[in-house]
């Protein structure tokens, strides 16, 4: 289990996580929603060790990760796509994947086992990444994470401006990837694919997680009143 203690990190002078406390469990979702300036970017960022936590803990199966430098968090097992993809756009898509599988070392096995849940991708591997479509780079950007054989996957807003089919997609395979035991950490602003998706959803406001509920005790009005008011 993913679990954030009594956190507080920033930039510089500027505080923007205060406090927080926040659990992922094995083979859930879990959507983080909140207002823009909330702090849900810098709250998975700082879970990476790209921004580095000032107090508190960040701790995965017992183990501290807090304080690594942020190169080592994937080998123990967290992944993140970032909003933008940050893909090596030069590169076609099996370099990409290969990028990915170099971080812990995963084979042939590893490879196809990502390309069954994206066989789109099978069949552009040699297609070079910045020639695909927005919906196949947001494809292959949590592809190449999932080479990491993660245990917890890192989303942040994944369906931002992509069209509907695509969006689709991308949220079928974030609910297969429950039944492989990851824990998904999403950043997700629709309310209909929280709903969707979600096992628990955490609200942050101000920096700080303010409610966590499961998704089975919440209503679509519920999500967006929630969200709208910074609860």
């Amino acid at each position: 289990m993913l679990r954030v203690e009594g956190v507080t990190a920033g930039y510089g002078p500027v505080t923007v996580l205060r406090d927080v406390t926040f659990a992922a469990r094995p083979g859930e979702v879990t959507c983080v929603m909140g207002r823009n300036g909330a702090g849900k970017s810098t709250l998975m960022k700082c879970i990476m060790g790209l921004v580095p936590a000032q107090t508190g803990s960040v701790t995965l199966d017992g183990v501290a990760v807090h304080s690594l430098p942020a190169h080592r968090v994937p080998l123990h097992g967290i992944a993140y796509v970032p909003q933008g993809r940050r893909l090596f756009g030069p590169m076609t898509v099996d370099e990409n994947l290969s990028v990915g599988l170099l971080a812990r070392g995963g084979g042939a096995e590893v490879r196809n086992a990502v390309l069954d849940l994206f066989p789109r991708l099978r069949e552009r591997l040699d297609q070079v990444s910045s020639t695909l479509s927005g919906g196949e780079q947001q494809m292959l950007a949590i592809a190449r994470a999932l080479c990491l054989e993660p245990k917890v996957l890192l989303l942040d807003e994944p369906t931002e401006g992509l069209q509907p089919s695509m969006i689709r997609l991308i949220q079928e395979t974030i609910v297969k990837l429950k039944e492989t035991g990851v824990a998904t950490v999403l950043v997700e602003q629709r309310v209909e694919a929280v709903l969707r998706m979600a096992d628990q959803v955490s609200f942050m406001a101000n920096g700080a997680v303010v409610e966590t509920l499961r998704a089975s005790d919440l209503t679509a009005t519920a999500v967006q009143f929630a969200d709208h008011v910074g609860v």
